[in-house]
């Protein structure tokens, strides 16, 4: 082993120390002198990223040209943004005509927003300066038709499939049953207002459902999952040359599913209305013959009650709540949010003529709203938030697992009294959509006026009235309130004024 100059111990000993410092650690070991300032910048803080990986699709090519130190310098600041709840909220677009169901769906150089029988396609740039988010420009939309022009079912789930990094593939479920691929051409860069007619082949579709609507998909290595609201279940091996396709009937009314691959035993989690199963959350393992014939675990809440789980995820890796292909989080019927550790099979119960059934080691609810909770994501500032998407008036709350009793939550800009039916939260931003519109919460920093989309001014209808750009041009303006459990809830300062303006106060 050699050993440097003035300095005792040998170079590999001193990489080792590297792997198990903290930030504030590193920031002061490279204070120290010119030695240890190369040696932090050249191994320290790739150290450090790979212990505290943030998942971030729409930064995922930045990042890859980003200096290590520049990624610690975003991820920190971002971190603290989260820590205060602090961050640009902003629309992507006007309102849409008429009251949708939109979804979203994101890759590393795009963001999908599906509503009615449209797509919206966002593309994403590289940033001006290092270590600032990348920037969305509008790239214009795709129309889905069944004739000529003539816009055919809405889409109610779409996911990317893997295509060796174009990220042009997806697969489209729509309420009339059917789910088809399709490859997305690119658009007219000198026509952002460009729409594309793609014709519909149901005849053809990967998976059909017979007449009922597509209620959720998940891909997960190579895998794709399909579910339908009458519970019928389709799963597709697509690296298989023959694509075949195995099914299982679940017989109640579902709304949710997530397909996990990675696990040690791969499974699929389906969220249903509970009346005859023990409980609304159960998981069906899937084996080299196909889906376990019936359900393998039950994921219950300790009321033993009717519900219903409407949103399923997982967190992202390095989250403190552990492996992330062994929890499952969920959004329920009653407003919780409920977090359960497949690794603790010794907490489950058997049921009688049933499956075994797990509670849950985590439940988090905004004390001032009992509304169904319609979408769950998980992700943000250390990798330890959760946000979920409830019923009505656009409000997303948000959890941080390491204090899960100080949550907050926020409406949508414009303040729609409607509910969040999309969420996607990054390391840094979290996406949504509301029945009106998309939006953004950006925590990270350098956000400016050419980070997104700009948005007309508010028209002189209803559904625009409270949608209110701050001064700086940047920002609109969002209610916030703390999970307070003593007395009203409490607003941010930077916008009590605004409640008064909006109530006539």
């Amino acid at each position: 082993m050699s050993t440097t100059a003035g300095f005792s111990l040998p170079v590999d000993v001193i990489l080792i120390v590297l792997e198990d410092l903290e930030l504030s650690d590193l920031i002061s070991l490279s204070c120290t002198c010119k030695f240890f300032y190369g040696v932090v910048n050249g191994f320290g803080w790739s150290a450090y990223l790979r212990r505290n990986e943030r998942q971030s699709f729409t930064l995922h090519f930045a990042r890859e040209r980003w200096s290590p130190l520049a990624q610690v310098k975003y991820n920190t600041l971002a971190d603290r943004g989260w820590s205060y709840s602090k961050f640009i909220a902003r629309p992507l677009s006007r309102a849409w005509s008429g009251n949708l169901q939109p979804v979203l769906a994101v890759s590393s150089s795009r963001l999908l927003v599906a509503a009615g029988g449209i797509i919206y396609s966002y593309a994403i740039h590289d940033p001006f300066t290092e270590g600032y988010g990348t920037r969305f420009t509008y790239d214009g939309s795709y129309a889905f038709t069944l004739g000529s022009r003539i816009l055919g079912r809405d889409i109610t789930s779409v996911v990317f499939i893997d295509d060796g990094g174009e990220n042009r593939i997806v697969n489209i479920g729509f309420v009339d049953g059917c789910v088809e691929r399709f490859d997305l051409p690119p658009h007219d860069s000198s026509n952002r207002r460009q729409r594309i007619f793609l014709k519909r082949v149901p005849d053809k579709a990967l998976h059909f459902h017979a007449g009922y609507a597509v209620e959720s998909v998940s891909y997960s290595r190579s895998s794709f999952l399909s579910l339908s609201s009458c519970g019928s279940v389709a799963l597709t091996d697509l690296s298989s040359a023959s694509a075949t396709t195995t099914t299982l009937h679940l017989g109640i009314r579902s709304w949710s599913s997530h397909l996990c691959m990675t696990a040690s035993t791969p499974y699929a989690a389906f969220g249903i209305t509970c009346t005859a199963f023990p409980a609304p959350l159960f998981l069906h393992y899937i084996l080299p013959s196909g889906f376990s014939p019936t359900a393998s675990l039950a994921l219950d809440s300790p009321h033993q009650r009717p519900s219903a789980v409407y949103g399923i995820t997982k967190p992202p890796p390095c989250s403190p709540l552990g492996v992330s292909d062994q929890i499952v989080v969920s959004g329920w019927y009653d407003g919780a949010v409920r977090v359960h550790d497949l690794r603790t099979p010794e907490q489950a119960t058997s049921a009688t003529g049933g499956p075994a059934s797990l509670k849950p080691v985590l439940t988090l609810q905004d004390p001032w709203s009992l509304e169904p909770v319609y979408c769950v994501s998980c992700g943000g500032g250390s990798a330890s938030f959760v946000a979920a998407g409830t019923a009505r008036h656009s409000v997303v709350a948000f959890w941080d697992v390491r204090q899960p009793s100080k949550g907050w939550s926020v409406h949508a800009p414009g303040n729609d009294a409607s509910p969040v039916y999309s969420l996607i939260l990054e390391s840094s931003r979290l996406f949504g959509a509301t029945q009106s519109r998309s939006f953004v919460y950006d925590f990270g920093p350098g956000v400016t006026m050419d980070t997104y989309p700009s948005v007309p001014p508010a028209s002189h209808r209803t559904i625009d009235r409270h949608l209110r750009p701050m001064n700086d041009g940047i920002g609109y303006y969002a209610l916030k309130y703390d999970h307070n459990h003593v007395g009203m809830p409490v607003l941010r300062s930077e916008v009590r004024s605004q409640l008064h303006e909006y109530t006539g106060g």
